[in-house]
């Protein structure tokens, strides 16, 4: 199942996205799903970001290849940190660059959203409070990164984590296709099954640092061939069977 956060005329609400069209819900995905008689067609429609976390926890070298092109040691434990939920934006949104950075990348990465309050519990047992699967865009001003030597300032600027187009609820995380095209060029290309520390894992590790909600996303990190977007540019991060997230660049 595929679920969107849309919008027709000023009304944002969740619905299925089906082949022909998106039929509304009640209330939201985080609930008992119950359905409604309201279908609507694509043409009338306009896509926002599939949740609202209260936070995004954004993995770092998570993948080996992307380890070894910065030169990072391969972590021991999940090397987390926090973007902020006023970075989220939706596919076919503006990225803008900030006039503080000479250097904005992407960073394609699956994003697990949280189905309810998460603490304390086993890898075992994480799947029941994953609600499903999306497309993320870490976006990371490189150049502040390196001057700062921490993450927050170069990760947290508005629009700088684009999410999308939809939440896939039912996915087998093992073994997906990744890829990221910069202005239709493919730049970065994985599959899930070369991921360092695996989705429950992952999902288990968190909740027992920090309390998750529902809508909450794990980005669980990006592969090499990470490189500098421009303003004008357009930038797509494809996931198998969850689809593509495409953003445009542009000037602040």
């Amino acid at each position: 199942m595929k679920i969107v956060r849309f919008t027709h005329g000023e009304k944002a609400e969740y619905g299925i996205l089906y082949e022909d069209g998106i039929q509304s819900i009640h209330g939201t995905p985080f609930d008992v799903i119950k359905t409604t008689n309201q279908l609507h067609r694509p043409s009338n429609i306009r896509l926002l970001p599939p949740c609202l976390p209260s936070k995004i926890i954004a993995l770092g070298v998570n993948y080996r290849s992307h380890g070894e092109e910065m030169s990072h040691r391969i972590p021991a434990e999940p090397l987390i940190f926090i973007k902020p939920s006023t970075s989220v934006i939706g596919p076919e949104d503006n990225i803008i660059y900030p006039e503080s950075s000479q250097r904005v990348d992407y960073e394609g990465e699956l994003g697990v959203v949280i189905k309810s309050i998460t603490r304390h519990v086993l890898k075992e047992e994480a799947g029941h409070y994953i609600l499903g699967y999306t497309c993320v865009n870490d976006v990371t001003a490189r150049d502040l990164q390196s001057r700062d030597k921490q993450w927050t300032r170069s990760k947290s600027f508005d629009t700088f984590c684009p999410i999308g187009p939809c939440i896939e609820t039912e996915l087998d995380t093992a073994s997906l296709s990744l890829e990221t095209y910069l202005n239709g060029e493919i730049k970065q290309k994985t599959s899930t099954s070369n991921l360092i520390f695996p989705v429950f894992e992952l999902v288990s590790f968190i909740s027992h640092i920090m309390t998750l909600l529902p809508g909450d996303i794990i980005a669980t990190g990006t592969t090499s061939g990470i490189g500098p977007m421009q303003p004008g540019d357009t930038v797509e991060v494809k996931i198998e069977n969850i689809g593509t997230l495409r953003n445009y660049v542009v000037r602040s």
